[in-house]
């Protein structure tokens, strides 16, 4: 019942926690919250696949360099600035080239220097070729003029096909805040107005966080559509004046082009390269080489067919001169490819598009349900792990990936989701299943070693707390005369007796409990001198019964350890009182000595007793059996392990074995045979392994009523050690039998029948 209420709760709890981390991530979104840490991630995405794209073959670019200032003040005489005759000589050769447009990004504002003249010779060439594009800036700050000049008469875009209430509505994001500051404007001189093909806005669209990340196609300027300088380039080229705004897909739509819009009314640039280089820039001098040598009629250094039907953009490039901006790539990057990269945006169709506003949050929301689910119900600490750290690694994946196929897809907002989910999914567990955690660690902490409960922590699943019955391997240990021992120590030391008891056994019993747990033990309780331990529980393992062997075995040889530690000056654990100990108490004639009886078989395990009071603890016939072994122990004078015959099926060729008699001990009627174990078999000695040898012979005879052939080998194994009291035990009883052998129906084929607990 209580099982089903937590299962309950749990089902309640998630989606109140799903609700209320979305909620509250919901609306910091909104607020803004996630907007810096997204741009950013943005801009690492854009830096990440810059040099991935291929610019357009339609752009070209001539900068105005320092090498090109050096070459005019010496070939030419130039100071700066440059003479306007400059660009009327490379406006004329890109007409004869029969260039698509040339796209000035200087803003000629003043009249020349150098004259009237100079500003005429500007202004014829770019009368004569008529796709000049020259440029005017928006300020609240700097703009002188605050109306479209009558005079101006300029192509900018038809607004006729946006509809009314998107004017009154959306379009305030395409306009630069006129709505409430005044804007003014710097045009160029009014001969190079009037003659230009097209005045094109350079105003950059700069972001809250001073970055440069979007161009609009237009501003609005005293109820003008102003085309960017790159919009510009392609209406002068032949591009209609009409456009039409989708507001469902927030696109323009402009002839055979579609323009994404977001922010501000603008659109996300797919940056190629981190300068102007991708776009195989030329040198000014160059240009002016090439139409010196062209007009003398030699060949030139830049073919004129190099520049048909391309848009040129001219900008300054030389320390100082050249206006920068932040963008994603670089904090010092040229204004001029903002203008660049968004014409070859619309040439290619490769804008980067905004996701619609709702997938974020949807991602937001799932992201959040996965990891919720994820933390309360994986009942491994690994798989917690894994899970999360594989699905922020989806969601951050997804954004690189989308933005490779042209989509901004925001991962602050989904990737806030999946690690608020995370902490508040925590402490929610924390709060609940960490009181069973403790609880587990504060019940289990005496029986069990501190690895198996980690376990159980991470898995309580394996620990069935109702009790079941399940095949396992029980041992039971004892020490040898330990009453007598009591005794002496009463006797010895009066009013110390007790205290010197209590450490004695206190000794002794954590250096062997120690050995149980660390081999996956479970120590059930400790009865006076005595250890009940059982392996196979709470965690299953099927190697239940060779780690309780492999246990008895350490115990014994820890066991002779003890006896030397204690008596050693200078030991681990010497000190006066244990020493007396050792010389009056653990003497050769009476050694601390442990007696160990094992059994493997079907037992009932699990926390047993009264709702105040229980136990985790096993019980069932063959835990009563090992118990017994550990009384035949004294029976058959063994070395001090003995174990059953279902024991032995369960533990291979690990431990060295040598089988004894079929006994029916008190309150179980059928006969099972008893191995005494001896020692691990990686650590046999040649000697034990002769003996066995000779141990198998004999014992055959023996059940076979050999008694003289068994008595040779049993005398044989004895005169070799005469400590091994069970080869003795046999022996006694083949002399005894060889001088009064039993009667065929009362030889029971060698069943012992024992009558001692």
């Amino acid at each position: 019942m209580k099982l089903n209420l937590k299962s309950i709760i749990k089902k309640i709890a998630v989606p109140i926690i799903i609700v209320s981390v979305f909620v509250v991530l919901f609306f910091a979104n909104i607020a803004g919250v996630f907007d810096f840490l997204e741009m950013k991630t943005y801009d690492f995405r854009v830096r990440l696949f810059a040099d991935s794209y291929r610019t357009s073959d339609d752009v070209i670019v001539i900068l105005l360099d320092q090498p090109s200032i050096d070459w005019a003040n010496q070939e030419r005489g130039w100071g700066w600035p440059w003479p306007r005759q400059a660009y009327a000589e490379l406006v004329d050769y890109m007409n004869t080239a029969g260039a698509a447009t040339v796209a000035f990004d200087v803003i000629f504002s003043e009249p020349s220097v150098y004259g009237p003249e100079d500003d005429v010779a500007f202004i014829n060439a770019d009368e004569d070729f008529k796709r000049s594009i020259h440029t005017v800036f928006f300020s609240s700050s700097w703009g002188s003029v605050y109306s479209w000049p009558r005079e101006l008469n300029t192509k900018t875009f038809d607004l006729t096909g946006f509809d009314p209430v998107i004017l009154q509505y959306d379009l305030l994001n395409f306009v630069n805040d006129a709505e409430e500051r005044r804007t003014g404007a710097q045009f160029p001189i009014p001969g190079l107005m009037n003659t230009a093909g097209s005045i094109g806005n350079v105003t950059s669209l700069i972001e809250s966080d001073g970055i440069v990340r979007r161009a609009r196609l237009f501003t609005l300027f005293d109820g003008k559509a102003v085309p960017g300088l790159s919009a510009a380039s392609l209406l002068v080229s032949g591009s209609d004046t009409d456009i039409s705004y989708d507001r469902k897909d927030r696109t323009i739509s402009w002839g055979e082009y579609t323009i994404p819009t977001g922010k501000n009314g603008g659109s996300l640039l797919r940056f190629k390269g981190g300068n102007l280089d991708k776009y195989w820039p030329y040198s000014a001098k160059n240009i002016l080489q090439s139409a010196e040598a062209y007009a003398r009629g030699e060949e030139p250094l830049l073919p004129p067919e190099d520049f048909e039907g391309k848009y040129v953009f001219f900008g300054f490039y030389a320390a100082g001169l050249f206006d920068i901006c932040s963008t994603p790539l670089s904090t010092v990057y040229p204004g001029m490819g903002i203008h660049i990269t968004m014409l070859d945006n619309i040439l290619n169709d490769d804008f980067i598009r905004e996701s619609p506003s709702t997938l974020a949050p949807l991602m937001s929301l799932l992201a959040i349900g996965i990891m919720v689910i994820l933390v309360l119900y994986s009942s491994h600490i690994t798989i917690t792990v894994a899970g999360s750290i594989a699905l922020i690694t989806i969601i951050t994946g997804i954004g690189f990936l989308t933005y490779y196929l042209g989509y901004w897809v925001p991962i602050v907002f989904p990737l806030s989701g999946a690690i608020f989910a995370f902490l508040a999914a925590s402490i929610y567990k924390y709060a609940t299943e960490g009181s069973q955690k403790r609880f587990i660690k504060s019940a289990f902490s005496r029986y069990l070693s501190p690895s198996v409960i980690e376990q159980i922590i991470v898995d309580p699943s394996r620990l069935n707390l109702g009790g079941e019955k399940r095949e396992m391997t029980a041992i039971f240990t004892d020490i040898q005369r330990f009453s007598s021992i009591s005794e002496a120590l009463q006797k010895e030391y009066a009013d110390e007796g007790p205290k010197v008891l209590v450490d004695l056994l206190n000794l002794y019993l954590t250096e062997m409990s120690n050995i149980v747990l660390n081999n996956g033990g479970t120590i059930d309780k400790f009865e006076g001198d005595a250890i009940i331990a059982f392996f196979g529980a709470p965690i299953w393992t099927d190697q239940h019964a060779v780690l309780a062997c492999r246990s008895a075995i350490m115990m014994k040889k820890r066991e002779l350890e003890l006896r030397e530690e204690i008596m050693k000056s200078g030991g681990a654990f010497y000190t006066p009182l244990n020493k007396l100990i050792a010389d009056r108490v653990i003497r050769p004639e009476r050694p601390l000595y442990t007696r160990i009886g094992i059994n493997t078989g079907d037992m009932v395990v699990g926390n047993m007793g009264t709702p105040n009071k229980m136990d985790y603890t096993i019980m069932g016939n063959a835990v009563n059996l090992a118990a017994r072994l550990e009384g035949v122990n004294k029976q058959y004078d063994t070395s001090g392990i003995l174990i059953s015959e279902y024991t032995r099926a369960k533990i291979g060729d690990a431990f060295v074995l040598r089988g004894l008699s079929r006994v029916r001990v008190v309150g179980v009627n059928t006969p099972l045979r008893l191995y005494e174990m001896l020692e691990l078999r990686e650590d046999a000695s040649p000697e034990i392994q002769d003996m066995l040898s000779v141990w198998e012979k004999a014992f055959n005879a023996y059940e076979n009523q050999d008694f003289a052939g068994a008595l040779d080998l049993f005398k044989s194994i004895y005169q070799k050690n005469d400590q091994d009291r069970v080869a003795k035990l046999y022996l006694d009883r083949c002399e005894k039998y060889t001088a009064a052998p039993p009667s065929p129906e009362k030889w029971d084929t060698g069943v012992d029948n024992l009558t001692e607990k």
